[in-house]
């Protein structure tokens, strides 16, 4: 037991290097440049852009950008939120109960309506119910939770909730 914990733990390192490598070669790869991102609409004289292409780093090679990334991430510095201006740290633990609060209600939900469906499907096996909630399953499974989080939204605003036709629904 002990020996698959350490096998285990030593391919955390490993995995860490390579997701570390994976999210930054791709946002690297987003098109866009994040200095004229910073400057907004209104532009940028040249002497700022290169003033703040030297600030953030984005003048080194990205090989040397990788390293100063990686460093920071083992040093504990996630960075810069770009819209509110604070440490990443400091907004991920303020948006951070909200997202315990989101999973123990998800578990929930799933253990008072998904365990007891699941158990009357199993007893009464290819009878509608089964068949009806393995395709409530199916579905529910199958649409990305983006499209879940729309339909919610749209739900629940007020004109939908209030018996009237949904904007939405109409286009």
């Amino acid at each position: 037991m002990f020996g698959f914990i350490l096998r285990r733990l030593s391919l955390l390192i490993p995995t860490f290097i390579g997701v570390s490598l994976v999210a930054f070669f791709f946002i690297r790869a987003l098109p866009g440049d994040p200095v004229l991102l910073l400057a907004g609409e209104r532009g940028i004289s040249p002497e700022r852009y290169a003033e703040l292409m030297h600030r953030y780093g984005f003048d080194l090679p990205l090989w040397q950008q990788f390293i100063v990334y990686f460093t920071d991430l083992l040093h504990g510095d996630f960075g810069t939120s770009i819209s509110t201006k604070k440490p990443i740290f400091t907004e991920f633990f303020t948006l951070f109960p909200a997202t315990l609060e989101l999973s123990f209600c998800a578990v929930i939900f799933a253990v008072v309506l998904g365990v007891p469906a699941g158990v009357i499907a199993a007893v009464k096996r290819n009878s509608w119910f089964d068949h009806t909630a393995m395709a409530t399953a199916l579905v529910g499974y199958s649409m990305p939770i983006f499209w879940w989080a729309l339909l919610l939204i749209i739900s629940s605003s007020p004109a939908c909730s209030a018996g009237r036709r949904c904007p939405a629904a109409s286009r």
